[in-house]
């Protein structure tokens, strides 16, 4: 679990200086920085959809997943989430618009910092062989990006700290149980898919549309029961 943690204190640290750094910058150059940012993420997120080897089966897995999350409700769950943390840590800004905030950042940072190859293979190697080079780097650019992403939204982004924790610790602890279903042509897909879903992220924070991404999520972890399915079909035929 130490490059989870080391994760865990990259994000708190770096958004604990965007919260200090973000008081005092006007709110056109946060909106501009945030802009700037939403951009990055959707160069990150074409990269990573681009690798896919298997389009059809992208497709059925964020379709299938997009159902499931729905059933689930992920979306809203995390919302919820949200909205109590930011009731128990604020309770004197009970506003919408700090509300909004609040979960805004809450959910962009979470999604953002888990979702991806290195918040799945990272894990991995740490459960796995005890090494945290992988997460060490991941937790560096995430630790900077925190500071960008709390200075223009605000404390939710700490809180995003808590679902890498319970994210990448589940992965770390039971890595020796999934690491023989987590093939090569899996983790491409997977990894696809996750790049697929940051494409989404940036589009609501660039504004431009209004995704539930969270419900989502599911579709990221289809390619594990999908491509061995694919692989027999593709003997047969």
């Amino acid at each position: 679990m130490l490059g989870t943690l080391i994760n865990v204190g990259t994000v708190l640290l770096g958004g604990g200086i965007g919260l200090l750094l973000g008081g005092g910058v006007p709110r056109r150059l946060r909106d501009t920085v945030m802009q700037g940012l939403a951009l990055c993420v959707l160069i990150v997120g074409v990269r990573g959809a681009l690798d896919t080897r298997d389009v059809l089966g992208m497709i059925l897995c964020m379709v299938a997943g997009g159902m499931l999350g729905e059933l689930i409700g992920i979306e809203s769950r995390l919302e919820r989430l949200g909205e109590r943390a930011q009731k128990l840590l604020n309770r004197g800004a009970d506003t919408r618009e700090t509300k909004g905030v609040f979960v805004q950042g809450f959910m962009t940072a979470s999604l953002l910092f888990c979702v991806g190859p290195m918040s799945i293979m990272g894990p991995l190697e740490s459960g796995l062989s005890a090494n945290h080079t992988i997460q060490i780097a991941k937790a560096l650019m995430d630790g900077t990006a925190s500071i960008f992403l709390s200075a223009t939204l605000g404390p939710g982004v700490l809180l995003s700290a808590l679902m890498i924790l319970l994210y990448q610790g589940a992965i770390t602890l039971c890595a020796a149980l999934v690491s023989p279903l987590l093939t090569e042509p899996v983790i491409t897909e997977m990894s696809a898919i996750g790049g697929a879903i940051i494409i989404g992220i940036s589009l609501n924070m660039l504004e431009v549309a209004k995704i539930r991404v969270g419900n989502l999520l599911p579709a990221i972890f289809l390619p594990i029961a999908y491509a061995p399915v694919a692989g027999w079909l593709g003997t047969l035929l």
